[in-house]
């Protein structure tokens, strides 16, 4: 990857709503258990291990560049100082405090934005990677495609390709204003392309901008409306926290069999019956919460960066029932999905790239605030067949979804093999104890679980009666 490569606007987005109290890295904890021979690494083999993979990620060998006068966008420029020992370090247990305080601290920009941070426990014959990555460098889908780089499909580790990296030579400040205009100019004339293709084909031209532009007005009708006031949305400190919990994925599918919707709407249901539990025991009027969730919009060529849509979504805290509230997200997010929003979003968002740097702050600063959404649930796809490092096998990889300004707390959710690893992430002032909220998440899942295992009984009992009383989703 060549020098000069420039943030596209989404990716500038995610500096711009950086503030020293919401730090805008994407995180995981990624826990291994010991190899066959029950043989755990040490963190020179480690480190050593990460290292040779980086020639297949070449961007985290490199910084970004700002161009002068903020004229466009920053580019990325190779690091002529990059070392792995920069990156990669050497931390002792307990996990949970080590993730706290890596999560607590913003990434250096005078340097590639990423650090990895290991954490042996020798007496569980284990090890685990706490790897954090600036939101600018790379969305939740491209970090565990990173992860996966550095994973094997067998416990014996493949030949790694021949690393031949020089970092090019620096460039100098004219040469970043004179790229930086150079790429200015190109963007402006991308606007003319429209007008260009109607010009050949004004009937088709018509069809397609009518249809985009229906799908982009309905994305920003839901994006623009107010979300409710929540003690979700407090001024943050710089400080986190992260809590985790772990369910078999077999759970999460047979609810979604057995009631006809997705993992994603099991996932979106069971964090609104946690958040409804949980602001109830707060002594908060459980209220509907609007959720920003991420839809992934990436191409099988598209290398690091942002790659993602969003959609807004009501979580229906307030309803007691819990199939209901399942039965409401299923609702929502079919709508959302027919009706062509992920795509409206997105190119939105591309439309923002042809608007001055100003007012793509300015965009950003909008669509990050708290009036916009409440907190973000984010489902990150891992990998499905048991992977390794270094011989030792992936058993859980924690999601960290970044907080912005005034958002107290995310969830994600990765799923590793036939494991659905929740990450729960949140200011330590704010809302000191994401434990309870995680626990909340997993009993709202035990309950949509048990209502699933109960309607199936029902209706494999092929009593009339009994199979009225259970509704099932359509």
């Amino acid at each position: 990857m060549s020098a000069g490569t420039r943030l596209s606007a989404l990716d500038a987005s995610f500096l711009a709503v950086e503030t020293p109290t919401a730090h805008m890295h994407v995180g995981w904890v990624a826990v291994f258990s010991a190899a066959a021979d029950g043989r755990v690494p040490s963190f020179p083999q480690l480190r050593a291990h990460i290292d040779r993979r980086l020639a297949r990620a070449p961007r985290y060998r490199q910084r970004l560049a700002p161009v002068p006068l903020d004229l466009y966008a920053p580019e990325w420029i190779d690091d002529p100082a990059f070392s792995v020992d920069r990156h990669v370090y050497w931390a002792p247990g307990p996990l949970h405090d080590l993730v706290d305080e890596v999560m607590s601290m913003p990434l250096r920009r005078d340097r590639p934005l990423w650090e990895m941070w290991i954490c042996e426990n020798q007496r569980e014959r284990q090890f685990a990677i706490v790897g954090k990555s600036h939101h600018c460098m790379v969305d939740g889908l491209a970090a565990v495609e990173l992860a996966s780089m550095l994973l094997d499909l067998t416990p014996e580790p493949g030949a790694c390709e021949p690393d031949s990296w020089l970092p090019a030579p620096l460039p100098g400040t004219r040469r970043l204003v004179a790229r930086g205009m150079r790429d200015l100019l190109g963007d402006q004339l991308e606007l003319l392309r429209p007008a260009l293709r109607a010009t050949c084909s004004p009937a088709a031209t018509a069809r397609q901008s009518a249809a985009g532009a229906m799908r982009t007005a309905r994305a920003l009708g839901h994006s623009l409306r107010a979300a409710p006031a929540s003690v979700l949305n407090a001024p943050l400190s710089p400080l986190r926290r992260l809590a985790w919990t772990e369910r078999p994925l077999s759970d999460l599918r047979a609810v979604k069999g057995t009631y006809g919707t997705t993992v994603n709407d099991v996932v979106l249901a069971a964090v609104a019956g946690g958040m409804r539990a949980y602001l109830a025991r707060r002594g908060e009027q459980p209220a509907a919460l609007k959720a920003m969730v991420p839809v992934n919009v990436r191409n099988p060529g598209d290398v690091l960066g942002n790659h993602i849509s969003f959609v807004f979504v009501e979580l229906p805290c307030n309803e007691p029932d819990a199939l209901s509230r399942l039965y409401r997200v299923h609702a929502t997010m079919s709508a959302r999905k027919r009706d062509g929003e992920p795509e409206g979003a997105d190119l939105a968002l591309k439309l923002a790239e042809h608007t001055p740097g100003v007012v793509q702050h300015a965009i950003s600063r909008m669509i990050a605030s708290p009036r916009m959404f409440n907190l973000v649930v984010s489902n990150i796809p891992g990998p499905a067949a048991p992977t390794y490092m270094l011989g030792c096998p992936l058993q859980a990889a924690y999601p960290v979804v970044p907080l912005s300004d005034r958002h107290a707390v995310s969830v994600g959710m990765t799923t590793i093999g036939e494991h659905a690893c929740f990450g729960v992430y949140a200011d330590r002032q704010a809302l000191p104890d994401p434990s309870r909220l995680a626990g909340d998440i997993d009993d709202a899942l035990s309950e949509l679980l048990a209502r699933a295992e109960q309607t199936t009984r029902i209706l494999s009992s092929h009593d009339p009666r009994a199979a009225a009383a259970e509704p099932v989703a359509r």
